[in-house]
Parts: structure tokens; C-alpha cells; sequence
């Protein structure tokens, strides 16, 4: 179980330090910023690379939400969900004061929204509370399809860390304007503690909406796609 958990604290960690990092520090450089497409691609190929490197050793959940979907599904013992939701949280945080450490160290640097997911005007497309909670929902709902499909003892053998980085590249590129995109409590929770007070207090729909997302994705995939035993 210690090994689980340093696991998904390590690549927590990797997944918040690769994706926000570069939105943070990447994504709006002048003249070579990578814009939304490579925060996209930077998240997808955090989830990838761990996926090979710590999926034999956790299953490289690195988000509660996965935990909550692969718990609702059967694939995931309810004892260990606590923990694994705690390590998360605390790598995401982790890497997120190594973020705020480094990007502090540029003159004239502001916080501001550091890489939080908002809605209404801290959306940064100005979409509404409704609307984040429906897409965050969506998102989150298809990406534990994704990872529940890819994972099933019946899928091709060694793709999935590749299935799953994809999916949630694809998912970025969709939701990015929308949310900033979350599908991930813990990806939203290590922002807050840096950004303006407001991320803080939108925090809740960045757990609620991704845990509904999972839960239906869960029961979806048991109920309709599972093994008939």
C-alpha cells in the first residue's frame, strides 16, 4: 500500500508539474508560446508517461475522480480510496509550490489565476456556471469510459497508457475554453491554494462535477459493458 501511495503522490505531482506548468509558464510566452494545444498535448503525455512508469505499481490513477469511477465500477477496493484520493492531492499541491517557487523567481510575476478552473468570468471563455458544470461533467464521464475500456482485461494488451494520454488531450483541446479544464479535483485543488481568492471559493464544482461524471461513467460501464459472468 506504501508503494501505491508514493506512486500516485509522485505522479500527481508529474501531472500537475507537466500540464499546469505549462500553461503557466509555456503557454503565453512571446513569440513561441505553446498555446492551448500544447497545454493540451502537455497534459495527455503526463498521464501517458506515468501510465508506463507507475501503472503496474497503482494502476496510475493520479485523480480522485478515476478513483471514485474505477471504485463504482468494481476495479477498485473502497478501502484504498481515501488514501489514494489524500496522496493525490497532496503531490498535486506539492508540485504546484514548486510552480509558484519557479515562476515567482521572474520579475514582475502575478499570479493571478494561475492555471485554475473557473466559471463566469474566470472562464476563460466566459462560460457559465451551468454550462462548466455540464461539461466538466461530460468530460470527466468520457474520460473513465475511456480509461474503464482500455484498462478491461478484453482490450488489446500495452495500449492503454497510450488510449488514455489521448483521450485526455482530446478532452483539453474540447474544454479548455470552457473550464480550463479539470476532470481532475486534484489538478483543481493544488491551484487554489496560489491563485486570486476566487478559485477557492469555485472550487466545489471542480469535485462535484468530475465525481458525478465518474459515478455515471462507473455504473455505465459495469451495468452495459462489463464482463457477464
Amino acid at each position: 500500500m506504501t508503494k501505491k501511495l508514493i506512486a500516485e503522490f509522485i505522479g500527481t505531482f508529474w501531472l500537475v508539474l507537466g500540464g499546469c506548468g505549462s500553461a503557466i509558464l509555456a503557454c503565453s510566452f512571446p513569440e513561441h508560446g505553446i498555446g492551448f494545444m500544447g497545454v493540451a498535448l502537455a497534459f495527455g503525455l503526463t498521464v501517458l508517461t506515468m501510465a508506463f512508469a507507475i501503472g503496474h505499481i497503482s494502476g496510475c490513477h493520479l485523480n480522485p475522480a478515476v478513483s471514485v469511477g474505477l471504485w463504482i465500477s468494481g476495479r477498485f477496493d473502497k478501502k484504498e480510496l481515501i488514501p489514494y484520493i489524500i496522496s493525490q492531492v497532496l503531490g498535486g499541491i506539492l508540485a504546484a509550490y514548486v510552480l509558484y517557487t519557479i515562476a515567482s523567481g521572474k520579475e514582475g510575476f502575478v499570479a493571478g489565476g494561475f492555471a485554475a478552473n473557473g466559471y463566469g468570468e474566470h472562464s476563460p471563455g466566459g462560460y457559465s456556471m451551468q454550462v462548466v458544470i455540464l461539461c466538466e461533467i461530460v468530460m470527466t464521464f468520457m474520460f473513465l469510459i475511456i480509461i474503464l475500456g482500455s484498462t478491461d482485461e478484453r482490450a488489446p494488451k500495452g495500449l492503454a497508457p497510450i488510449a488514455i494520454g489521448l483521450g485526455l488531450t482530446l478532452i483539453h483541446l474540447i474544454s479548455i475554453p470552457v473550464s480550463n479544464t479539470s476532470v481532475n479535483p486534484a489538478r483543481s485543488t493544488s491551484q487554489v491554494f496560489f491563485a486570486d481568492t476566487w478559485a477557492l471559493s469555485q472550487l466545489w464544482v471542480f469535485w462535484v462535477a468530475p465525481i458525478i461524471g465518474a459515478v455515471l461513467a462507473g455504473l455505465v460501464y459495469k451495468g452495459f459493458f462489463g464482463k457477464n459472468e
